[in-house]
């Protein structure tokens, strides 16, 4: 049982700013901001209800409130985009590309990052679909990664690793073919 300073009624299910504010506490960062931005996406939560959430979240958790953004396709999204800015990787979101179409992420000019749910490859046509948009993207100059969810969610040091290595190539640079 938690307890907080919300208006939670037993029996009743508790406003979604409370239970953010649980899994704050009790989850840590990364597991709160996956949460927060599922929420700001789905519009569960009113101006109001952030300011109170903020209010009451540790100090140290506060600034994530304002890093929240809304158009995380999913939880494996903004668990990269947290982790990425951390090490001061700056990204740009859900980037439409001429003839591949919307991607997740682009670093810089020419690097893109994509998150894969774990549903996302069991599909054969879905990976098929997939590496054909990799192949049109490199054909345009970029450089594409795609990562998994157990890569994310459990061996983030082999995808940080991976990007920071591009990067250093300079993959995410103009004219980097």
């Amino acid at each position: 049982m938690h307890w907080d300073s919300g208006r939670v009624r037993v029996g009743e299910t508790p406003p979604t700013a409370n239970v953010l504010l649980q899994m704050a506490t009790c989850c840590g960062e990364d597991a709160f901001f996956a949460a927060l931005e599922s929420a700001l996406r789905r519009s569960l939560l009113s101006p109001g209800a952030l300011v109170w959430l903020r209010s009451r979240l540790p100090l140290a958790m506060r600034w994530l409130v304002g890093f929240a953004r809304a158009d995380a396709d999913s939880g494996l999204e903004s668990l990269i985009r947290l982790r990425l800015h951390r090490i001061g990787i700056e990204v740009r979101t859900q980037v439409q590309i001429d003839r591949v179409g919307e991607v997740d992420f682009v670093i810089g000019d020419r690097l893109i990052v994509e998150a894969d749910g774990r549903e996302n490859h069991e599909r054969e046509r879905d990976r098929l679909k997939d590496l054909r948009r990799d192949a049109i993207a490199a054909s345009g100059g970029y450089t594409t990664l795609r990562f998994t969810y157990a890569l994310i969610v459990r061996e983030w040091h082999l995808v940080r690793a991976a990007i920071l290595g591009m990067m250093a190539r300079g993959a995410h640079l103009p004219g980097s073919l």
